[in-house]
This record gives C-alpha cells, sequence and structure tokens, in this order.
C-alpha cells in the first residue's frame, strides 16, 4: 500500500481555552478523494489550515509525503495546494496574469506549472474572459481562478475547503470532472461541501468531523455506488442540527 500524502495522528488545535479539535486521526492516499462534512464551527476550516502548515498543531504528529512535518518547508508546499474560502486573487489583474504571477513565482524556485490558458480554459473560463480584471468576476468565476491557480501546480495534496460554493451546475459538474481526473494523476484530494450529491459522485471516503474529533466514517467499495450512497446519507442525517447549515438537507 502506498504512503499517504498526508496524516494526522493524535492532533489537537485550540484556541485560548477553546479546542478545536481533540486527538484527530487522519490519513489521506494518493488517488483517492476523502470528503469532510461537518456542522458550521466543527474545525473543519481549522483542520485544512493545520495540514496546509497555517497552523502548527497545539499537540500531535503531522506527517507529509511519507515524513514528519514539524514545519512545512518550502519542498513540501511545493507539493500541495490548498484553496480556501477566500480566493486571495489580485483583483486588478486578469486571470492570466494572476496565473502567470502565480507560474513566475514558482519558476524562480524552479518548479514548472502548466500554461496558463490551458488550466483556465479547462475550469470554464471563457477565453473572452482570460484577459479581464478579476475584479469584474462574479464569485463563481473567481472561485474557478482560484482553483485554476491551484490545478497548475500539479499538486500531489490537493486541500479544497467549500470548493462547489458559487458555482452554478455546469460549475459543479465541470469540478466533478476535473477532480476525477485529479485522483486518476495520482493526486491524494480532501474537499469539504456541503453538496451531498457532488460528494457521493466522486468520493471514495466521506468522514464527520464532530466535536473536532473525527467521529465517523464511510467508504465507497468498487461497485456499489449505491450503498455508499445511503450510507453517506445516514451518517448526514447525524450531523447535529445548525439552523444555518443546509447540510442536513442534502440527501433528501
Amino acid at each position: 500500500m502506498s504512503e499517504p500524502a498526508a496524516a494526522l495522528r493524535g492532533v489537537a488545535q485550540r484556541f485560548g481555552r477553546k479546542v478545536v479539535l481533540r486527538n484527530l486521526e487522519l490519513e489521506l492516499r494518493p488517488g483517492t478523494i476523502v470528503g469532510l462534512v461537518g456542522a458550521n464551527g466543527s474545525g473543519k476550516t481549522t483542520l485544512f489550515s493545520v495540514l496546509s502548515g497555517l497552523l502548527q498543531p497545539d499537540a500531535g504528529e503531522r506527517r507529509l509525503f511519507g515524513r514528519e512535518a514539524d514545519e512545512v518547508d518550502a519542498p513540501a508546499r511545493a507539493r500541495l495546494a490548498y484553496v480556501a474560502h477566500a480566493t486571495q486573487l489580485y483583483g486588478a489583474l486578469s486571470a492570466r496574469e494572476n496565473l502567470r504571477l502565480f507560474a513566475d513565482l514558482r519558476a524562480a524556485a524552479g518548479l514548472s506549472t502548466r500554461p496558463a490558458d490551458d488550466v483556465l480554459l479547462e475550469l470554464g473560463l471563457s477565453p473572452e474572459a482570460l484577459g479581464r480584471p478579476v475584479a469584474t468576476f462574479s464569485r463563481g468565476m473567481a472561485q474557478r481562478v482560484a482553483l485554476a491557480r491551484a490545478l497548475a501546480a500539479r499538486p500531489e495534496l490537493l486541500l479544497l475547503d467549500e470548493p462547489f460554493t458559487a458555482l452554478d451546475a455546469a460549475g459543479r459538474g465541470m469540478l466533478s470532472r476535473v477532480l476525477l481526473d485529479e485522483r486518476s494523476r495520482g493526486a491524494a484530494v480532501l474537499l469539504s461541501s456541503h453538496d451531498f450529491d457532488a460528494l457521493i459522485q466522486i468520493c471514495d471516503r466521506i468522514v464527520l468531523l464532530e466535536g473536532g474529533a473525527l467521529v465517523r466514517s464511510v467508504e465507497h467499495h468498487q461497485g456499489d455506488r449505491e450503498g455508499f450512497r445511503r450510507r453517506a446519507a445516514a451518517l448526514w442525517h447525524d450531523l447535529p442540527a445548525d439552523p444555518g447549515d443546509t447540510m442536513a438537507d442534502g440527501p433528501r
């Protein structure tokens, strides 16, 4: 069995007196897509921040690409990509210029990047949009640019916090196909989403984060997509009630 692209062992994270992650165990293996679900405030974004190196865990072990990562150094960062809620794009630059700037920064470190136009078109941007300032884009279009920037680096570990946000039905279908291609390429993918149907279509495993710990998971066994849907629906309905969270309506 291949070495995990990322693993957390007994990870804990607190902010002051508030415990956000507790004794968390997670493995992300190459060529798999793992869906992360949980109520608002369950710690999903904190988990992404720990995996990507934006936060240092207070306890436990973080491993990346087969070795312990007390710090996420530049070589490890070059092999992963994280798309957070905020797109963190330069609004005055065009979609093409945002990706070319990213490519220039990687080139300075001796790293290759896919051509900007190729990956932007793959993510559904029209040829006419590539030269427009990102500040003129809708939230969904900006999300496509942020995703394109992440995929341009051909990451071995892809971390996506609500990547389907603001995408229309065509955009969600497009992103699902792209992520399946990334899995076929050998990438390890972790994504959180409120889109039950999207997770069922692409995930090999879905894990439930509750109270800062991963408390349950369901796996897709080859050829049993309907069984996976039923097991995931049961997990979904176990989510704590949250009036601001539409996840509980997913499978109905």
